[in-house]
């Protein structure tokens, strides 16, 4: 790979020069960089993905220093994606990291032209944007990956992965599918989801969802721990590089 630092020489040692060759040449494209998406673009550009863009319409409050990968005392207010792309290249200044500062929705997603990457990974929240996506990029041509709840968790030995209709114990994996079904909405081509079939309880005071400055409403706020969210991330970031490593 021309003018590649040697930042990639223990990943050029593992998987040969054709691959990292591969890597760089591919386009990704992320929905959502909270608890899990922020760490899996980390992973992705430290691996040699150079095309990248990133998608989140939230910025950093003080709530999400415990998880996100770019979320400090100094970045709270910042736009989420444009923390993370200041992160991500300061990684490999060579990389080409776009952003868009919106929300994927029915309205916004022929503005996002999905067929014009080689994957698309979904760490959206939102239970009917997140549907829209799954729909909208299992009929595409690339190739999806989506992460499924990773809050009320504290074990990140035993996120799983698995095809999203046999996803098993996760309760988003199965709203999301109840929800379709009730919609007459359907997948196209099959797509792995990182889950976990951990589920706990809140143990603290709640916390108002009305006092959540995300534009993304919640009807409740959960737990996390960064663990847990972060294998979320890793684990799709492998995805991605193992398939196009094979």
């Amino acid at each position: 790979m021309k003018d590649v630092p040697d930042i990639f020489s223990r990943v050029r040692l593992l998987i040969g020069e054709e691959a990292l060759e591969r890597i760089g040449s591919k386009k990704v494209l992320l929905f959502g960089c909270g608890g899990v998406g922020s760490w899996c673009a980390d992973s992705l550009v430290r691996s040699g993905i150079r095309h990248l863009t990133l998608v989140d319409g939230d910025r950093i409050n003080e709530t999400n220093v415990n998880r996100q990968l770019m979320a400090t005392s100094r970045t709270i207010g910042l736009s989420k994606v444009d923390a993370l792309r200041d992160h991500l290249l300061a990684i490999n200044p060579a990389a080409e990291i776009e952003t868009r500062e919106a929300l994927f929705s029915a309205e916004t997603a022929a503005s996002f032209g999905l067929d014009g990457y080689d994957y698309v990974i979904d760490c959206i929240d939102s239970l009917k944007d997140k549907i829209t996506l799954l729909e909208t990029a299992s009929h595409g041509p690339a190739t999806l990956f989506s992460s499924m709840g990773a809050a009320l968790k504290i074990d990140p030995t035993r996120v799983r992965v698995a095809e999203f209709w046999e996803v098993h114990g996760d309760p988003l994996a199965r709203a999301l599918r109840k929800k379709m079904r009730q919609e007459g909405r359907k997948t196209g081509k099959q797509f792995l989801c990182v889950y976990s079939e951990e589920l706990l309880e809140n143990r603290g005071d709640a916390i108002d969802p009305a006092l959540d400055e995300s534009p993304i409403k919640k009807a409740v706020v959960n737990g996390t721990l960064a663990p847990v969210t972060a294998t979320f991330g890793h684990t799709l970031a492998s995805l991605v590089l193992q398939d196009i490593i094979r």
